[in-house]
């Protein structure tokens, strides 16, 4: 096993979250068992799935084969986009945690807001009672926008623990990240490489010769640095390990600075404001 420590962020519930850890999208279903076993083996110890992803079944089956307990791993899924509503969302968990083979999940997470269903809020009602009946841990969303933010606050005077959203050098959403820091919500990004679309540019480049690393490494780093807490998805084992291997360098104030003047505002997803599911 791996002696690497990820650093944990405090979630407003009281909990906390492994800042680093294993995004499992678009890995094979009968795939995904042996890579987390593998991540977890590489000192991993936050998973990353989704209703939608289709590979809950082998999450679990991962955490079950790599001998490390299931209170240790910090397991995340997804509302998938046609459970919105109360009763659809409790029972969807229902289904996530058989598939997952256990009788919790760390962080539930409402996927979309799709807000031309606008079920959102009662689907948010339903995850405050999963909530208080322990079946998670914590609560969030992800790809929410301040708007639908302000909705879920407004109507519930629950605020979510966490919003995962698209976030990477080309697309920063520094405006959302401060919503976030003024209302106690952690930033999760996902693509946090941009599907490696930002990782050939010189600017990246020179950072890597600098420090002596990749320059996804370097956007890692710097993910890490800003206080998000990240998970990249890679199914091959050298690359898992390199992913986490970033917790022995700093950028400096001007790496940082030059890595902020990457930012387009160009998605490699959806929008959250017109996404309709």
């Amino acid at each position: 096993m791996s002696t690497i420590t990820v650093p944990d962020v405090e979630l407003a519930n009281g909990g906390t979250i492994p800042q680093f850890g294993l995004g499992v999208f678009q890995i094979p279903p009968d795939d995904t068992a042996e890579v987390v076993r593998e991540a977890l083996e590489a000192g991993y110890r936050h998973l990353d799935t989704a209703q939608m992803y289709r590979n809950e079944k082998g999450v679990g089956e991962g955490v079950a084969k790599s001998g490390v307990a299931r209170e240790d791993v910090f397991i995340t899924t997804k509302l998938a986009n046609d459970a919105h509503g109360y009763d659809n969302a409790i029972n969807a968990l229902e289904g996530s945690l058989q598939r997952l083979g256990t009788d919790y999940v760390d962080l539930y997470l409402i996927h979309w807001p799709l807000p031309g269903k606008d079920l959102y809020p009662a689907t948010w009602t339903a995850l405050g009672d999963i909530l208080r009946a322990e079946k998670a841990r914590a609560i969030g969303v992800s790809n929410f926008q301040p708007a639908h933010l302000d909705r879920l606050r407004e109507e519930s005077g629950v605020v979510p623990s966490v919003n995962q959203i698209e976030l990477h050098p080309l697309l920063q959403q520094e405006e959302l990240r401060a919503y976030h820091r003024g209302h106690g919500i952690v930033t999760e990004a996902w693509s946090p490489l941009a599907q490696g679309e930002v990782l050939a540019g010189p600017v990246l480049a020179k950072l890597a010769e600098k420090h002596g690393r990749s320059a996804a490494q370097i956007v890692l780093r710097w993910h890490i640095q800003l206080g998000n807490v990240v998970f990249p998805k890679s199914a091959n084992a050298e690359r898992l390990r390199e992913n986490i291997d970033i917790f022995d360098f700093e950028l400096d104030d001007e790496d940082m600075r030059s890595i902020t003047g990457l930012d387009a505002g160009r998605r490699t997803g959806p929008d959250p404001d017109t996404f309709a599911g």
